[in-house]
């Protein structure tokens, strides 16, 4: 009935659909298993893709030739650029989307994209023989072979949902749990363990009033995630609103406290510290008088809103009449309430770089599988995963991103060498480079590395090559024209910054902070019409190029000196048990996460500087 897939693909959510398209798209067969067809790519807790960190991730992927951008363009409905009053390091696309056209976008380019089959059952099993997975078993007791396997099942391995004192089996409300592939690799020799994640309640946008709460809008030039042409950014966008918690609200949550599952011990799994339930908010920071309330819309045209900001799996009766008593709420009608989930997930310290396991060959893990949190950690990890099955089904080199490359090696450096006790969540803190990472230059960094392994198109590695020559050359004219006194000197007053005596160039007058070349074009006209020729990102890119030149050539040496021991590769085989001379709990942690480089020993929590010193001269021997 089916004939062997390079490389089946277990789940259909954000990491499962990079997965399957990344694997397709470099030429490998495919088959994407779901329990449901028409819940492909759902967007299980809020609408929007990016944010912090997160929105970094979204170019990255886009830049390499995945689709979470694009698809984020094609069903956004709000942009904005978070923290644009801070330096460009930190500033973090982030889009709210259409819920069901997010969905319908991401099954249209699946189904678009050669090469990939579908399979509605649920997986049960894998099919392993001598230590190599060679396939998997249905539900309905189907063998299908494969080269390889990506398992991104999400929330749905031996979930519970709990609602107060209710429990019961799921992945998803309305959805079953995923029973049997747990117990297996446990069996094979696996370390499980249990998280809880949380979502809030869904209400009718027709029954709130708005006049009560804060308008947010989107970004009035906004821009968007995807570096391609395919996608054009937003020219209409639907306002999101803010509101705030209150004592009242917070005494009724508490008389729920009782039958709280949080809180009387029935969830065992620790939840995400960075997203806590509005019990937890309420409870770990009771001088806190309110808390904030973001008011989203699910799409263009339903009424369905979501309450992010109020996560919780009180009783649902507590959680209606607390609800009621935020302002803007008070006649709310509720479509589902809040609930908690838990779910297995798998220390990911048991994976390779590449997503591998350990203990498995060809078997791959992605997403909440490895005990990380949110959309864009999962799709960023299935696109890796996919890419190394379908290269090492064609005997390729593995593709493998440092940390000084992009937010993705920082993720999966820090899942593997550091493993997770709690839902991991991407932050601009995590990654030492940020400067260099930064969501602007996504492209310039990674579309050459999607190119050459056949997953970014010729298209756009021409329009990266581009935007980096037009760059070096407004640099360069930047350095060499020279602005006069007389040209400038009253517009630099007004700007509130010293004027001149004899002419400057561009370039050094942009590296004052109170200057921008938006600001340099009201000086001069001329200089105005020469920059006007130039892309909006071309101009960005140069002035945050020049701008922060020092503070990027110390973090490029950085990244130079460091990568020595990045280069220092270690062989699979070494024995770290035989060195004496290494501390207990080094030899335990190198043995069992096992480097592929000296650079990633001396990251893994545990191994000392001494162990590291005494490692060096036994592989220098």
């Amino acid at each position: 009935m089916f004939p062997q897939y390079d490389v089946i693909v277990v789940g259909a959510g954000h990491a499962g659909c990079e997965a399957a398209h990344a694997a397709a798209k470099m030429g490998a067969s495919v088959l994407l298993c779901t329990m449901n067809m028409n819940t492909i790519a759902q967007m299980s807790c809020n609408p929007a893709m990016g944010g912090v960190a997160k929105g970094q991730i979204v170019r990255e992927i886009d830049a390499l030739g995945g689709m979470s951008g694009i698809i984020s363009d094609k069903s956004m409905i709000q942009f904005r650029m978070l923290n644009r009053s801070k330096g460009p390091a930190m500033w973090s696309p982030r889009s709210q989307n259409d819920r069901m056209r997010f969905a319908e976008e991401w099954r249209l380019a699946l189904e678009n994209t050669p090469n990939v089959d579908f399979w509605q059952e649920m997986v049960s099993g894998l099919v392993v023989k001598d230590n190599r997975v060679i396939g998997v078993k249905t539900g309905i007791g189907l063998e299908i072979k494969a080269k390889s396997v990506v398992l991104t099942n999400g929330t749905f391995l031996n979930g519970i949902i709990h609602i107060g004192e209710k429990q019961f089996g799921g992945g998803r409300t309305g959805e079953a749990a995923a029973k049997g592939i747990t117990e297996q690799l446990v069996s094979l020799g696996f370390e499980a363990g249990r998280m809880k994640t949380g979502t809030p309640p869904r209400v009718d946008g027709r029954s709130l009033d708005f006049t009560k709460m804060e308008i947010q809008h989107g970004d009035e030039n906004p821009e968007k995630f995807s570096f391609s042409d395919e996608t054009l950014p937003l020219n209409n966008q639907r306002p999101c609103w803010i509101t705030y918690t209150n004592k009242e609200v917070h005494e009724t949550l508490e008389t729920g406290f009782d039958r709280s599952p949080m809180f009387n011990g029935r969830i065992q799994g620790l939840g995400p510290r960075y997203c806590p339930s509005i019990e937890d908010k309420i409870n770990r920071f009771a001088e806190r008088e309110r808390h904030q309330i973001f008011v989203e819309p699910e799409g263009w045209n339903t009424v369905e809103i979501y309450v992010n900001g109020f996560s919780t799996s009180l009783p649902e009766d507590v959680q209606y009449k607390a609800m009621q008593k935020i302002p803007g709420f008070e006649n709310a009608k509720m479509f589902r309430p809040g609930y908690a989930i838990e779910y297995d997930f798998f220390p990911p310290t048991q994976l390779k770089l590449t997503l591998e396991t350990q203990l498995v060959e060809n078997l791959y893990f992605a997403g909440q599988i490895n005990g990380t949190t949110g959309y864009e950690e999962a799709a960023s990890q299935g696109l890796i995963a996919g890419i190394n099955a379908a290269l090492k089904v064609n005997e390729n080199e593995p593709f493998l991103l440092k940390r000084s490359d992009a937010y993705i090696g920082v993720l999966i450096d820090d899942l593997i060498n550091k493993g997770t006790e709690e839902p991991y969540r991407m932050f601009t803190s995590r990654a030492e480079f940020r400067l260099l990472l930064r969501q602007d230059n996504a492209d310039l960094r990674l579309t050459h590395l999607g190119h050459k392994i056949g997953l970014a198109d010729d298209k756009r590695l021409e329009k990266t090559l581009d935007k980096k020559d037009e760059t070096a050359k407004l640099i360069n004219d930047l350095k060499q024209k020279r602005l006069a006194p007389e040209q400038i000197n009253e517009g630099l007053e007004e700007f509130e910054t010293a004027t001149i005596k004899e002419k400057i160039t561009i370039e050094k007058l942009l590296k004052r902070p109170q200057m921008g070349l938006e600001k340099i074009m009201e000086l001069d006209e001329d200089i105005k019409i020469y920059l006007s020729k130039y892309p909006k990102e071309v101009l960005e890119q140069a002035e945050i190029q020049i701008k922060y030149e020092s503070y990027l050539l110390k973090e490029q040496q950085m990244v130079e000196k460091l990568s020595n021991m990045e280069d220092f590769k270690i062989p699979l085989s070494f024995d770290y048990l035989s060195i004496p001379a290494l501390s207990a709990e080094g030899k335990q942690k190198l043995h069992k996460i096992r480097p592929d480089t000296l650079g990633q020993a001396s990251r893994i929590s545990g191994v000392s500087p001494a162990d590291l010193s005494i490692l060096t001269v036994y592989l220098g021997r």
